[in-house]
C-alpha cells in the first residue's frame, strides 16, 4: 500500500506541475499580447482594405493637416484582434507610437479590425475638447460604419478622415438623428470663425506651396468651400471666389518676384518651419512626437 500511494503521489505531483507549465504558457502568451505593426507612415493598412490611391491621397492629406497644426491622425487597419479587446489594443498602439506631440498630446489614431467588424477612434488628451466622444461616435455611426456596411472601406475612411479633421477645426456638425441642437448666433457666429481660420490656413498654404500638392489642396477644399457653413452670403458666392481667387493668385506670385519672395520667408518662418516633425520621405521616416492619451474617443462596429 505504501508504494501504491507512493506512485498516486508521484502522479499527482507530475499532473500539477503539467497543469502549472500550461497556465504560466498561457498567462506568458497573454502576457506578450497582440503585435503592434511598424508605424510606418499616416495610413498603415496592414489589412490591405484601402486602395493604393486613397493611401496616397490621405498621406497627403494628413501631412497637410500635420505641417499646419501639428495634429498628428494616423490610420491603421488590422486584420483581426487576437486576444486584446479593441479598446486594449487601441490604447497599447497608441502608446507604443506615442503620437501626437509630447508638451500638446495632439495625436488621433483611426483604428479599423477589418475581421471583427469593428473599429475606432482613439484620442490624444490635447484634442479631447474639439474631438470628444460624442463626436467620435458621430463620425463613427454617420461617416464610417454606412459605407463600410457596403463594402465601400476607401470611401469609409476618408469620410471619417475629413470629418475628424472638421472636428479637430471646430466645423463638424453631427447629424439632427444625433440629437443635436440648432446653434445659436453666437455659435454660429463662432463656427463660422473657426471654418474660416481653419479653411483659409489650408488654402494659404495651397496658394504658396509649389507643385502637386498645391494643386491637391485646391481640387480637396472645393466641397469645404461649397459648404461653406451656415449659408452665409449664399453657399455658392464664397465657392465662386475661392474657384477664381485661387489660380489669380498662384499666376499672381508666380508672376511677381516680391510675392514670391514673401511665399519663400513665409514658408520659412511660419507655422510648420522649426516644429521638430519627421514625415515619411526619401531621406528618413515618420515617427511619433511623445504624445499621450487616456483612453478618450469612441468604439463602433458595422
Amino acid at each position: 500500500m505504501s508504494q501504491k500511494a507512493s506512485t498516486m503521489n508521484s502522479h499527482r505531483s507530475a499532473l500539477r506541475l503539467l497543469v502549472a507549465c500550461l497556465l504560466l504558457g498561457g498567462l506568458g502568451r497573454a502576457s506578450l499580447g497582440q503585435e503592434v505593426p511598424f508605424l510606418g507612415g499616416r495610413v498603415n493598412d496592414t489589412a490591405e482594405m484601402l486602395s493604393f490611391g486613397t493611401i496616397n491621397e490621405l498621406e497627403m492629406l494628413l501631412q497637410a493637416h500635420e505641417d499646419a497644426t501639428s495634429n498628428q491622425v494616423v490610420v491603421l487597419t488590422i486584420p483581426k484582434l487576437e486576444n486584446l479587446t479593441l479598446e486594449e489594443f487601441s490604447m497599447k498602439v497608441v502608446e507604443t507610437w506615442k503620437l501626437g506631440q509630447a508638451d500638446k498630446d495632439n495625436g488621433v489614431l483611426l483604428l479599423i479590425a477589418r475581421d471583427d467588424r469593428k473599429l475606432r477612434i482613439e484620442v490624444g488628451d490635447g484634442l479631447e475638447g474639439a474631438l470628444t466622444d460624442a463626436v467620435s461616435g458621430s463620425i463613427i455611426r454617420n461617416e464610417i460604419t454606412p459605407k463600410f456596411r457596403e463594402g465601400n472601406y476607401d470611401e469609409g475612411v476618408k469620410g471619417g478622415i475629413q470629418a475628424i479633421l472638421a472636428a479637430l477645426g471646430g466645423h463638424y456638425q453631427a447629424s439632427e438623428e444625433d440629437g443635436g441642437a440648432p446653434m445659436d448666433l453666437v455659435g454660429v457666429v463662432v463656427g463660422m470663425m473657426i471654418f474660416t481660420i481653419v479653411v483659409g490656413l489650408f488654402t494659404f498654404i495651397g496658394v504658396a506651396s509649389k507643385g502637386f500638392i498645391s494643386w491637391f489642396l485646391y481640387v480637396f477644399l472645393m466641397p469645404f468651400w461649397l459648404a461653406f457653413p451656415y449659408g452665409f452670403l449664399g453657399t455658392v458666392i464664397p465657392f465662386f471666389v475661392y474657384l477664381a481667387a485661387f489660380p489669380v493668385l498662384k499666376i499672381f506670385i508666380a508672376r511677381n518676384p516680391s510675392a514670391q519672395a514673401a511665399m519663400a520667408a513665409w514658408v520659412r518662418t511660419g507655422p510648420t518651419a522649426g516644429s521638430g516633425w519627421s514625415g515619411r520621405s526619401s531621406g528618413g521616416g515618420f515617427s511619433g512626437g511623445g504624445g499621450s492619451f487616456s483612453g478618450g474617443g469612441s468604439s463602433g462596429s458595422w
